[in-house]
């Protein structure tokens, strides 16, 4: 389940998680030294991702656009499962985020989750490419280096604290006795921490960095996989960077140098006897369509059409002309180009979902929920098409379909209970029973996924004057409504 740009899942993640670089406010000195403080922790951590646009030591930003989506979700777990098993994570429970953006980049905050823009997986253009990217991801999880840079930060921020404080004396002292020598030392000994400490940080991360790449190369090496399409994605953003290179204070990068790097990578992977391997057919076909699903939901009709013209007659960009088709709102005519995807290929569950959800978006829920049932029936995990057929099924309005559609969810609730929307439609589908109490607690649930606290807390409270005290729905009603979201370690400055 893929939706339309305007119409994306967005997912407030909890403020429960960690990934944030600093957990405690430091010790009061002044206003100005706070200040000073946050610049440099944030330059020292900013960049520190593949691309370099994000810190893979930030929290997530409230209202991250998020996509949810069957068929990419699935090949991304089949991309990064192998690598997580040498990397002896397998029982970690990673889980592959898409971010609904353009620009290539990915990054990691915490244990448990790797976080790709669509646009990286839409530029990728081999599975290896962007194997490569997970595989580094999986690098700075396996070195647990968002827990060593925190300690790094808050022996940096001791060591700030320390020296500005020591400034601050000093400063004071040769305003205090006229002694123009005593303020000088005073001022300089205020900004030369921040130099100091920043740059010292910054090395830190690139030497995380350098690490995570060579254990990139050691995980694909482990899975019989080539590290060229890393060494490609690597190469291209050198080769985008070299006109900035030569005006570059590389002591100043979060990230090694593109040279140095690329000679490093260089070093090691193509010693790999699986550098000139290949994807495997099938496998390639497989990534052309999640690029061209992913092409045709968030990119215009004109960029389409340039991108996927009626002359190309390969599948994915048939896929890519039947999203856009029924985008833009020529239903009659994306029936037919999905009707045609089926039947080249009937066995594909997502080419059925597809036919489910433009017939539910169209306003024909009933007509949608034997394709879904297809769907459910031909994919390995259909968590995310199980919460569609559920909410066709609630859509007709049909007391009697309320049951199916309860089992749906729970079942996909089971597996994966952070789909704030599958939460709303079990509220709807017990509102359809007459089952008040579910349905508060499944839209308190939907209220604090979104992130919501205080009507998540208000529908939880009303909950559990409906449930028996003492029971398991007044237990989770009783959890949420007693939540307190944590306070940001930092304000804005």
């Amino acid at each position: 389940m893929l939706t339309a740009p305007g119409r994306i899942l967005s997912v407030v993640w909890p403020q429960t998680q960690p990934g944030t670089a600093m957990t405690a406010r430091p010790p009061a000195t002044s206003h100005r030294l706070q200040r000073t403080l946050s610049r440099v922790l944030a330059m020292a951590v900013a960049g520190a991702t593949f691309a370099g646009d994000l810190a893979h030591a930030q929290r997530a930003p409230a209202g991250l656009p998020l996509i949810r989506d069957a068929e990419i979700e699935q090949l991304l777990r089949e991309y990064t499962r192998p690598i997580l098993r040498v990397a002896g994570l397998a029982k970690q429970n990673v889980h592959i985020i898409i971010i609904n953006n353009r620009a290539f980049n990915a990054f990691v905050m915490d244990g448990r989750r790797i976080f790709v823009n669509a646009g990286a997986l839409i530029d990728a253009q081999t599975p290896n490419q962007i194997i490569g990217v997970l595989a580094h991801e999986t690098g700075h999880i396996a070195g647990g280096h968002l827990a060593k840079l925190r300690q790094e930060l808050v022996g940096a921020q001791t060591a700030a604290i320390l020296a500005a404080v020591l400034g601050l004396g000093l400063a004071v002292a040769g305003s205090r006795y006229g002694g123009a020598s005593a303020g000088q030392i005073g001022a300089a000994a205020l900004s030369a921490p921040q130099s100091i400490i920043q740059r010292t940080l910054l090395s830190y991360v690139r030497a995380q960095e350098d690490a995570a790449d060579r254990a990139a190369v050691k995980f694909l090496n482990a899975t019989n996989q080539s590290s060229k399409g890393m060494f490609e994605t690597f190469k291209r953003f050198y080769d985008q960077t070299l006109f900035q290179s030569p005006y570059t204070d590389p002591y100043l990068q979060s990230h090694p140098m593109p040279v140095e790097r690329i000679a490093a990578l260089q070093e090691v992977a193509k010693t790999s006897p699986f550098w000139e391997k290949r994807d495997s057919a099938e496998l390639q076909a497989r990534h052309d369509l999640m690029r061209a699903k992913l092409y045709g939901f968030i990119e215009r009709a004109d960029a389409i059409a340039r991108r996927y013209p009626a002359s190309d007659a390969s599948l994915a960009a048939r896929y890519a002309r039947a999203i856009s088709t029924y985008r833009h709102g020529d239903l009659r005519h994306a029936h037919a180009l999905i009707d045609g995807l089926i039947q080249a290929q009937p066995n594909y569950p997502y080419f059925h979902e597809l036919k489910g959800q433009v017939l539910l978006e169209s306003g024909h829920p009933a007509n949608a929920i034997a394709p879904l049932r297809r769907a459910i029936a031909l994919a390995p995990e259909p968590t995310l098409i199980q919460v569609m057929l559920a909410q066709a099924l609630i859509a007709t309005n049909d007391p009697k379909r309320a049951d199916e559609a309860i089992a749906n969810l729970r079942a996909a609730m089971t597996r994966d209970d952070d789909i704030p929307e599958g939460y709303a439609q079990l509220a709807m589908a017990y509102g359809r029973k007459g089952d008040l109490a579910q349905a508060d607690l499944a839209s308190a649930r939907a209220a604090f996924g979104r992130g919501d606290y205080p009507t998540a807390r208000q529908l939880a409270m009303r909950a559990k004057t409906r449930f028996p005290t003492g029971s398991p729905g007044w237990v989770k009603a009783d959890d949420l409504s007693s939540y307190k979201p944590p306070k940001p370690a930092y304000g804005r400055n």
